[in-house]
């Protein structure tokens, strides 16, 4: 007899699971995430109406990887390209709404007698939101085009690189079992060090690899290599000490920089969709319906203080920022909800044992319940802005405005802010450059050398001569390369008092680089000896090798920087706002349907009838700038408008009108058929011509075929006689067929 194995058999059970919750709640329109962890309480060990899965340990495998290629695809939406655009205001907002809910979650627990690392994980739940739902909820109340919908994506993208920092900050917190000043320092610098290091090395790498292989990658090869890098950095993540679902996602942010981050996504999407559901599946099986009856009130009260505590601490965040009152306040009820983050959080205190048993199936509870109520606080966020406004004393108001416009003027920044700024960067990129190096010779190119090719002097003078070659461009840079060269010539010659700190600068630049070079040779050397020969070098990198090492690390320079910006598009759309006029930045998708089509913009006076001016219009591969008037609008021209958000949503009912046909569309679909009818004596339409039977007319039909006696008429004429006794294929609207020929 065939012996199937038991993960096997569990695996068809989650997924069968998974597919009928997945039909379930695409009826009822919810989450697809919330039907899903139902599955898993389904077929979970604590519900005994359905078979349950016996072999849990292989299923938390699976949910392991459904981890990993969960966050790599949060990896893909991510790009640390987005962080340096998301702009002051998202980050204040974010960090001030993360930082509150930390500890309102923190204090939560304690007031309900949970121990300490139960609190802090709580906090660590409640802190991040679920960009997954607000995604839906968005696309689903058709708000893409409103200004906090701005605002909420950055605050979402501060977020995601917190959640990242809350799982290396936890991981080191449940290990030590106690928060421990020193090593949760340590561990926050060795993250930003990996994280500097492996965005570097993989920006440099991976999008040149990627160019040099493009003509080789089909789907299926694309396929193979982003799954195998994503991995490689699991690996390579668990290998240095952090988290699976770190490396997947820093891997994912570096593909989300390259030119293939697109097609990537989309091929990679059912991998991460299967998996995915094994996880959340998962995650319902840990679900005891007696805890959530015995933590009924707590759930109640950290769902609570989530619908409440986020809108409140994004509200001040944003505030804070600069952001109007309207504005903060619908980005903070569209942001009260936890999900999938607070879930691996959740797992992350579940296997590292640090959590009680109950906080896991809590935490679902929590983000069920917010879930639900996510459309309802959107929907509900502007009229509430409004009641606000005019309950709100006018001074507060006034103020609330001038403060908002305040913060929108041009600041100056002096010469010294930027050339500090600037040596800041340039000495930690290199300092993570260097010391990387450092690590790599210490660790495994001498130990290489003396064990497989030379030991003894000759092989101290090969490691020493290699080492150098390989650090000494990065040297060069960091001890001589000019920085900011204008601001620099600017304080230089205008202001004297400038001079010596600018020359100490650039002392304690190349003394940084003789220590570097100290540490390097005292792998092999003496320390007195390490000082005298590192000297040496620097003398070499100064007089003789300077030139070839500019032309050298300004190739390596221009490498990376091309990689970089390779999706860079000529003109930045996501950070132009005009404010206090609550006007900005959006984008509409000209619907082929659309009555505007083939129009030029003077025709249409889109400025005079609706306020919205359109300072851009992208069409395939061509951009015109500041479309003139006799520009025509084109079906799915992309078009960059300017206005409020009224004003954009009437102009966004003229363009974008596919989805009103698409309904109707897909109505018809639904109800068209192939019928076979019989012809009865009593039948309406019997004697009369297919022309005067109506049924084009009636029911939307078009008769395709007639089989009369031994006679089979393809496309009958409008002439034909229908009589009794034929067979007539007709291809329409089912009901309203039926009804015109029934007897």
């Amino acid at each position: 007899m065939i012996h199937l194995p038991q993960l096997v058999t569990d695996l068809g059970l989650i997924l069968a699971a998974a597919a009928f919750t997945t039909l379930l709640f695409k009826k009822i329109k919810q989450p697809l995430v919330l039907g899903y962890i139902i599955a898993g309480l389904l077929v979970g060990p604590h519900f005994n109406f359905f078979p349950s899965v016996s072999d849990e340990a292989s299923i938390s495998t699976w949910a392991e990887i459904g981890v990993i290629f969960l966050l790599f695809s949060l990896g893909l939406e991510f790009s640390f390209k987005k962080l340096a655009k998301v702009g002051g205001a998202a980050s204040v907002t974010g960090i001030t709404e993360v930082s509150i809910m930390l500890l309102l979650g923190y204090t939560a627990g304690v007031m309900l007698g949970w121990s300490t690392m139960d609190s802090i994980f709580l906090g660590g739940m409640l802190a991040i939101s679920s960009t997954t739902i607000i995604i839906r909820a968005i696309d689903e109340l058709g708000i893409k085009h409103k200004k906090y919908v701005n605002l909420v994506f950055g605050v979402l993208i501060i977020e995601d690189l917190v959640a990242i920092l809350l799982l290396v900050v936890l991981s080191t917190m449940a290990v030590s079992r106690e928060f421990e000043g020193t090593e949760m320092l340590f561990s926050i610098l060795k993250f930003g060090f990996f994280l500097i290091l492996w965005f570097i090395g993989g920006i440099f790498l991976i999008p040149t690899f990627l160019k040099k292989t493009h003509k080789l990658m089909n789907d299926e090869t694309m396929l193979i290599v982003s799954i195998a890098l994503c991995l490689l950095m699991v690996m390579l993540a668990v290998q240095v000490g952090f988290s699976p679902a770190l490396g997947a996602f820093i891997m994912g942010s570096i593909l989300a920089e390259t030119t293939m981050a697109e097609r990537i996504e989309h091929i990679t999407k059912s991998v991460k969709d299967l998996f995915a559901a094994v996880f959340f599946v998962s995650v319902g099986m840990l679900i005891d319906p007696s805890v959530l009856m015995d933590y009924a009130i707590p759930i109640l009260i950290i769902s609570l203080v989530s619908i409440f505590g986020k809108p409140i601490s994004t509200l001040i965040g944003a505030l804070l920022s600069g952001q109007t009152l309207r504005t903060s306040l619908q980005s903070g009820m569209c942001l009260a909800q936890i999900g999938e983050f607070s879930f691996i959080i959740a797992t992350l205190g579940v296997t590292l044992n640090v959590t009680s048993s109950f906080l896991y199936p809590v935490a679902v509870a929590v983000s069920a319940l917010t879930t639900f109520t996510t459309p309802y606080l959107i929907k509900a966020s502007g009229p509430f802005a409004e009641y606000l406004e005019q309950k709100l004393p006018a001074k507060w108001i006034s103020t609330l405005s001038k403060y908002s416009s305040s913060t929108e003027g041009i600041s100056e920044t002096s010469d010294w802010k930027i050339l500090l700024k600037a040596y800041f960067m340039h000495f930690l990129i290199h300092s993570v450059i260097l010391i990387a190096l450092l690590y790599v010779v210490q660790h495994y190119l001498h130990p290489f050398i003396i064990t497989n090719i030379t030991n003894g002097i000759q092989g101290t003078g090969l490691t020493m001569i290699i080492s150098f070659i390989l650090m000494a461009p990065f040297l060069w840079a960091f001890a001589l390369r000019r920085i900011e060269k204008r601001a620099y010539a600017h304080l230089w010659l205008n202001k004297k008092y400038s001079r010596g700190p600018l020359v100490a600068l650039e002392a304690l630049r190349i003394s940084l680089a003789i220590i570097y070079l100290v540490f390097l040779f005292t792998i092999v050397l003496d320390t007195k000896f390490a000082i005298i020969i590192a000297i040496l070098a620097i003398v070499l990198v100064v007089f003789i090798f300077s030139k070839k090492l500019q032309f050298f690390y300004g190739r390596l320079e221009n490498r990376f920087l091309l990689n970089l910006n390779d999706r860079e598009n000529s003109v930045d759309k996501t950070r132009s706002n005009l404010v206090p006029w609550d006007a900005h930045l959006t984008e509409l998708i000209v619907s082929p349907e659309s009555t505007l089509v083939g129009k030029s913009l003077i025709e249409l006076a889109i400025r005079e009838r609706h306020g919205v001016n359109i300072a851009l219009i992208e069409r395939g591969n061509l951009v015109i700038a500041t479309p003139a008037g006799n520009e025509r609008i084109y079906p799915n021209d992309q078009l960059t408008v300017i206005g409020t958000d009224d004003q954009i949503a009437a102009l966004k009912a003229q363009l974008e009108v596919s989805d009103q046909y698409n309904e109707t569309i897909q109505s018809s679909k639904k109800d068209l058929e192939l019928q076979k009818i019989v012809i009865t004596s009593k039948s309406p339409v019997c004697n009369q011509t297919i022309r005067n039977s109506g049924v084009r007319e009636k029911t939307q039909g078009l008769i395709v075929g007639i089989e009369r006696l031994n006679e089979r008429i393809l496309n009958p004429d409008s002439t034909l006689t229908l009589l009794a006794g034929d067979i007539v294929w007709i291809v329409g609207n089912r009901k309203k067929i039926v009804e015109l020929l029934k007897d």
